[in-house]
C-alpha cells in the first residue's frame, strides 16, 4: 500500500478541525502525511544504514517484487507503538495539543494494521516468528480499488471539513493546491502499480521512496495552508 496509508492523515486533519487549540494551523496536514509514513522513513532508513534488509525478488506477489525478509524493527507492532509513541511526544511538545499528538501517533499506527492487509507474510508482532500479512498484492482487482478509495474518500472528508482561506487573492489558490495534491497522489500511484519494476536492490530506492515521501507531505502542508476549518 501506498497513498492508502495517507487515508487516516487526511481523516486526522479533518477531525481536528474541530479542536478548539486550532490543530489544523498547528499540527497539519503535512504532519500527518509525515506520522502517515513514519514507519516507512524509518525502513527506508534503515535499510541505507544496513539495520534491516530487503531484496528485489519477481513473483513475491503479484504488485510487488520487494522482498522484505528483515524488517524486525520498522514493521513489527512493538516497533510501530514505540514509534507512535516518540512521534506524538515530539508533536505534544512542540506545539502543547494533546488531541494533535494523539492523533499523529494513531496515524503512525495505523500504517502497520493498512500493511496487513496487502503484504504478503512479512510483519511481525514483536520482531520475530510468526509473520503475517494478507496478501491483498496478490489480490490486485480488489487492492487497486480499494487504496483509491481509501485515499481519495478520506481526501474527500477532509475538503468537506475545510474551507478556502476568506482572502479573495488565495481562493483560486485555495482550490488549485488540493487539486495539485489529488493528482500528485494518484500520479505516483500509477506509476507505483505500472512503472518499471526495478531488478535488483539499491540504494536509489531506498533514497527514491524517502524524496517521494517528503515531496508529498510538502504538498500537503501546502495545501492545508491555503484552507481553513
Amino acid at each position: 500500500m501506498f497513498i492508502g496509508h495517507y487515508a487516516p492523515a487526511f481523516a486526522a486533519a479533518a477531525l481536528a478541525t474541530g479542536d478548539e487549540k486550532g490543530a489544523v494551523s498547528t499540527v497539519g496536514l503535512g504532519t500527518m502525511f509525515i506520522a502517515a509514513q513514519l514507519i516507512d522513513y524509518a525502513f527506508f532508513g534503515f535499510a541505507l544504514a544496513g539495520i534491516e534488509n530487503m531484496r528485489i525478488s519477481p513473483g513475491m506477489s503479484m504488485m510487488n517484487p520487494m522482498d522484505l525478509y528483515d524488517i524486525p524493527y520498522s514493521h513489527s507492532l512493538l516497533g510501530t507503538f514505540g514509534f507512535a509513541f516518540g512521534f506524538g511526544l515530539l508533536v505534544m511538545l512542540a506545539s502543547g495539543n494533546r488531541r494533535a499528538a494523539l492523533a499523529g501517533a494513531l496515524v503512525v499506527i495505523s500504517h502497520w494494521f493498512l500493511d496487513l492487509l496487502v503484504h504478503v507474510p512479512d510483519l511481525t508482532l514483536f520482531g520475530s516468528e510468526p509473520k503475517l500479512g494478507l496478501g491483498l498484492w496478490n489480490h490486485p482487482l480488489i487492492e487497486m480499488p480499494l487504496e483509491l478509495i481509501l485515499c481519495f474518500g478520506a481526501f474527500y472528508w477532509y475538503l468537506r471539513a475545510t474551507r478556502p482561506k476568506p482572502v479573495n487573492s488565495q481562493v483560486r489558490r485555495a482550490w488549485l493546491a488540493p487539486l495539485v495534491l489529488a493528482l500528485v497522489l494518484l500520479a505516483v500511484q500509477l506509476y507505483n502499480w505500472f512503472g518499471p519494476q526495478p531488478e535488483s536492490y539499491g540504494p536509489s530506492i531506498a533514497w527514491t521512496a524517502l524524496v517521494a515521501f517528503t515531496i508529498l507531505a510538502l504538498l500537503a502542508h501546502w495545501a492545508a495552508r491555503q484552507r481553513t476549518a
